[in-house]
């Protein structure tokens, strides 16, 4: 349901659950593209609402689904160009949990990196999906 003409509500209609924005870290930092690799993430989200988010995000054009050319049955969730371009937001989460929730999981350097040089770090990330 659409909020209103906000820039920020826009972008909150589309992956303003924490459930969206966790698929979108997977495939973006640690490149998971089946189900299964989804549903094992350390949140272990429910199946239902997995699904639920994937066709969700699909819908939107953030993510696209296709056949693995190794066995048909099996799905392959793809970052659209839609998908990968909310990669700054999530870089600007990683650093603002850095320096609020100092109990995170974030790589070594990795935020040094982001403020040194943020373009070149999603130039970087962006060369993985190719």
């Amino acid at each position: 349901m659409k909020r209103s003409n906000c820039p920020i509500s826009k972008v909150l209609d589309l992956v303003g659950d924490k459930w969206s924005l966790l698929i979108l870290r997977d495939m973006l930092f640690f490149g998971k593209e089946t189900y299964s690799d989804l549903q094992n993430s350390d949140e272990k989200m429910a199946t239902n609402i997995l699904s639920t988010r994937l066709e969700k995000l699909e819908q939107e054009g953030l993510i696209s689904k296709h056949a693995s050319e190794q066995d048909k049955r099996k799905k392959l969730y793809k970052l659209t160009e839609k998908g990968i371009d909310m990669l700054p937001i999530l870089l600007d989460m990683i650093v603002w949990s850095a320096k609020y929730a100092r109990d995170t999981h974030i790589p070594e350097g990795l935020v040094d990196k982001i403020n040194d040089d943020r373009n070149s770090v999603i130039e970087q990330f962006k060369k993985t999906y190719e």
